[in-house]
C-alpha cells in the first residue's frame, strides 16, 4: 500500500484495470428464479423403513423408531421445470409459525424438514406460507398408496415399474404417467413422485421426475 501512495499514477492504472473485471464478474452472476416460474410439482413421499436403513441422514425417532410403523412420508411438495430441476431457495422464506408446524406434522414427521421445505421448495411456489401447507397437506390427501406398498409386514422387492402400477391402480383418476420412483444406490426405494399441475390435478411426469433405473426395487417392512 506504501508503494500505491507514493506513485499515484501507479495506482490509477490499478484501479482502471480492477473495476472492469469487477463489473463483469458481477455481470454475470446467476439471478435468482422470481418465485412461480415453473412448470407442475412433484409431490415427493419418502419411504421411511428404507430411509432409516441408510446409514447418512438424521433418524428422527418420530420416523425411524420401533414401534412407529411409519411407511411413507411428505418429503416435499417441489416446484419442478417441464425438463428440469425446478428452482430452490427463492429469496427469504422466514421461520414458519408454529400453527403451521402443528398442522403439517401429519404429514411430515419433523419441525425441521418442514422448515427446510419451505425455505428450499415453498419459497419458489409464488405461495404464501400458509396457502403453500395447505396445498401440501391437499395434495397428499388427493393420492392413495396401497396399504400393501404403505404398511408391508414383510420385505418386499418390486421392480419400479411395478410400483408405480400400484400406485396408478390405487389412483384410477390419475394418468398413470404420474407416477415415478427414485432409488437408494443400494436399490432400497427412496421414494415415489406424484406429478401434479399447479391446481393440483393429476398429470403426466416431465423428464424432469427422474426415474430409478433398478431391475429391482427392495422395501423393507414397516417397524
Amino acid at each position: 500500500m506504501a508503494t500505491l501512495h507514493r506513485n499515484p499514477f501507479l495506482a490509477i492504472l490499478l484501479v482502471c484495470f480492477l473495476l472492469p473485471g469487477g463489473a463483469a464478474v458481477a455481470s454475470h452472476k446467476k439471478k435468482p428464479t422470481p418465485p412461480g416460474q415453473f412448470s407442475y410439482y412433484l409431490l415427493v413421499l419418502s419411504y421411511a423403513p428404507d430411509f432409516c436403513d441408510q446409514p447418512q441422514g438424521v433418524k428422527d425417532p418420530r420416523e425411524c423408531g420401533p414401534g412407529r410403523r411409519v411407511g411413507f412420508i411428505v418429503h416435499g411438495l417441489w416446484p419442478q421445470g417441464e425438463s428440469s430441476r425446478g428452482p430452490e431457495n427463492c429469496g427469504s422464506a422466514g421461520t414458519l409459525s408454529q400453527a403451521i408446524i402443528d398442522a403439517t406434522l401429519k404429514y411430515v414427521p419433523t419441525e425441521a424438514l418442514i422448515q427446510h421445505e419451505w425455505t428450499a421448495h415453498g419459497s419458489c411456489s409464488g405461495l404464501n406460507a400458509d396457502d403453500y401447507f395447505s396445498a401440501l397437506r391437499k395434495a397428499r390427501e388427493s393420492v392413495t398408496v396401497p396399504a400393501d406398498l404403505d404398511q408391508p409386514s414383510q420385505a418386499l422387492q418390486l421392480s419400479p415399474a411395478e410400483v408405480e402400477a400400484k400406485l396408478a391402480a390405487a389412483n384410477p383418476s390419475f394418468p398413470p404417467a404420474a407416477f415415478r420412483t427414485s432409488c437408494y444406490k443400494d436399490n432400497e426405494l427412496q421414494e415415489v413422485r406424484i406429478c401434479l399441475n399447479k391446481d393440483l390435478s393429476a398429470r403426466a411426469c416431465g423428464a424432469s421426475a427422474g426415474e430409478c433405473s433398478a431391475a429391482s426395487l427392495n422395501l423393507l417392512p414397516v417397524r
